[in-house]
């Protein structure tokens, strides 16, 4: 099927059919991502680790997108974003297939392996898919169209943790006292070959579903965007340049990094957050859900809100100030509190991507693919700031940690939600 290309201007009911089909997409990039959090438990037990070395799930898997973001837009320029799209998932299927087999057998760094192909796979869909839903209507209401797009997300991303522990971390305190208590190293091994093997048929079966919905895309009526009509420069009043000649773009850059940064931090890292006051295993491995649910509410708030009531610009101030307020919360307080303040910067981080994506590459019109791209290596920032955290939660106090972590990268995208974003910029 030939693909058409789109006007800026055309209609909302023609963007209806490409939404849906980002939508899924945008569900399956919440899946695969929010089982880090889960993961990290999973790989702690597995191959019998410490803190430090289960973060290398997020560091490996974020790190993917540093490295990948660039070529991947390459790749598009050459395929186009509906083939590269479809590209993408087959390259998940196969890191699937890898590190569901050497989770099995029990070899620790070609699994992380298997992961960072995972994140090469969804650097391609990211780079392809969120400047797509962006300028896939007014650049103004960007915002609300990927807060759907995070909707579909998180509520994969909520179902993720709970599939997961019914499936592979059911009984996992006991689990662990077995381990534990095992007579001989040999018994020990046994029963830790029994549990890494647990993960094997769920990844071969979602590798099987990736290449089908691959299949699905392709020959999906997914129409291609030509972003220098529909994201022009003369939005923005800027008239030649290069990609460096976009202030506006470049403090978008750090902004998503240290988004990305937190919202891991408020997801991933929560369970072992929780951890640190004594809370069990078998508790902890739902914390990540949680969280979720409370970005599905910041969703739903910000698809009400934006931009009838309020710009994306502002809520996404209004959020930075709540991601502060929680975050004071979680360290004023201790157990279930703290932890209920850590879930809740779900909610205030819900439409911080929406808002910065779009406001980050307003006006690049032919370099918005390379603006996009390079906003996508930002999410590198999942993996930096919570290696941060566990590092330095190792000298000094989590919850003390947490907060000197947070609270500043909360206080630039203030800065960025009131300021940035207009930087360079000479027309609003």
């Amino acid at each position: 099927m030939s693909a058409t290309t789109l006007a800026a201007g055309e209609s909302r009911s023609s963007s209806v059919v490409p939404m849906l089909i980002i939508g899924v997409l945008f569900f399956i990039f919440g899946f695969v991502t929010w089982l880090n959090g889960p993961l990290i438990t999973f790989v702690k037990l597995a191959f019998n680790v410490d803190d430090v070395s289960a973060f290398f799930v997020p560091l490996v898997f974020y790190f993917s997108y540093f490295f990948l973001a660039i070529p991947s837009s390459s790749v598009l320029r050459r395929t186009g974003m509906k083939k590269g799209m479809g590209l993408g998932l087959f390259v998940m299927a196969i890191g699937a297939v890898i590190f569901g087999q050497f989770v099995s057998m029990r070899i620790f760094y070609p699994a992380l392996g298997g992961l960072f192909v995972i994140g090469a796979g969804l650097a391609l869909l990211q780079t392809a898919s969120n400047p797509y839903i962006s300028i896939l209507g007014p650049i103004d209401s960007a915002a609300q169209r990927i807060a759907f797009m995070g909707i579909c997300n998180k509520v994969a991303g909520a179902l993720a943790p709970a599939v997961f522990g019914a499936l592979v971390l059911s009984g996992i305190d006991t689990f662990d006292t077995q381990v534990k208590a095992a007579p001989t190293p040999e018994a020990k091994e046994a029963l830790l070959n029994a549990f890494a093997a647990k993960i094997h048929m769920p990844y071969m079966i979602m590798a099987g579903l990736l290449v089908l919905l691959a299949i699905w895309v392709i020959r999906s009526p997914l129409p291609e965007i030509k972003a220098s009509g529909a994201n022009a420069e003369s939005d923005i009043g800027h008239a030649k340049g290069g990609i460096f000649s976009f202030p506006h773009l470049w403090l978008g850059v750090l902004c998503l990094f240290l988004y990305v940064g937190v919202e891991v931090m408020a997801g991933d890292a929560i369970g072992t957050y929780g951890q640190g006051f004594g809370l069990p295993l078998d508790e902890t491995k739902h914390f990540t859900s949680y969280t979720l649910i409370a970005m599905l509410g910041g969703y739903l708030a910000g698809l009400v809100l934006i931009p009838r009531f309020i710009s994306q610009q502002s809520y996404l101030a209004v959020s930075a100030v709540l991601g502060v307020l929680f975050t004071l919360g979680a360290y004023f307080t201790t157990g279930h509190t703290s932890v209920g303040f850590v879930a809740a910067l779900g909610f205030a981080n819900a439409m911080m991507w929406p808002a910065i994506f779009p406001l980050a590459i307003h006006g690049l019109g032919r370099l918005t693919e390379r603006g996009s791209a390079m906003l996508i290596m930002a999410i590198v920032g999942g993996a930096l700031v919570p290696q941060l955290f566990v590092h330095l939660k190792q000298h000094f106090n989590f919850q003390l940690v947490f907060m000197a972590l947070m609270v500043p990268c909360y206080l630039y995208i203030l800065y960025y939600g009131l300021r940035g974003h207009r930087v360079g910029q000479q027309t609003h």
